[in-house]
């Protein structure tokens, strides 16, 4: 079942919710996954970029609550498929045997899959938001989604002055 099966969507509204609460499973996940990931990583850049992101992503948790609050309702979980497929990629990643900096690559591959997604989630969220006139939980997804782009950008960043020219010496 992905993200649509088996949904009603007769407004906007109701794919903002439906966005939301895909959103909100994919983020808790995560929370699980990022731990695993940094103490996986061998590159200290990139151990310390899994950890500050899992500080930032128990917060974009916490946002998603605020946005939970600000439609009067309680906080949803739909079963986000993709995430649970990225995790598992991630997971491959994790458990691969060899060369340390090949796999400290491999990691970031994982990780900008999982942000990518994030990222197309979190801007058509804001989307449906801005459409709908909530411009307060617009807000919030907005900080998110810049936040999730930071992200992608310090792992490239890392994986071009670092992780990537060690692992092209083997």
């Amino acid at each position: 079942m992905g993200l649509f099966s088996g949904l009603e969507l007769n407004s906007m509204s109701d794919l903002f919710v439906a966005q939301i609460a895909d959103l909100y499973d994919a983020e808790t996940r995560l929370t699980s996954a990022l731990p695993k990931m940094a103490e996986a990583a061998t590159n200290p850049a990139l151990r310390k970029a899994f950890q500050d992101h899992l500080r930032e992503t128990e917060g974009h948790v916490k946002r998603l609550e605020q946005i939970w609050g600000l439609l009067g309702s309680q906080p949803s979980r739909q079963t986000c498929e993709a995430m649970k497929g990225l995790i598992a990629e991630g997971d491959e990643a994790i458990n691969a045997t060899g060369d340390s900096d090949v796999r400290d690559a491999a990691l970031i591959a994982a990780a900008q899959r999982v942000e990518h997604y994030e990222i197309s989630g979190y801007g058509s969220a804001r989307t449906f938001a801005q459409r709908i006139g909530r411009t307060d939980a617009a807000r919030l997804l907005n900080a998110t989604l810049d936040e999730e782009s930071a992200a992608d950008a310090k792992l490239t960043q890392i994986a071009e002055s670092q992780v990537n020219v060690q692992a092209g010496a083997r």
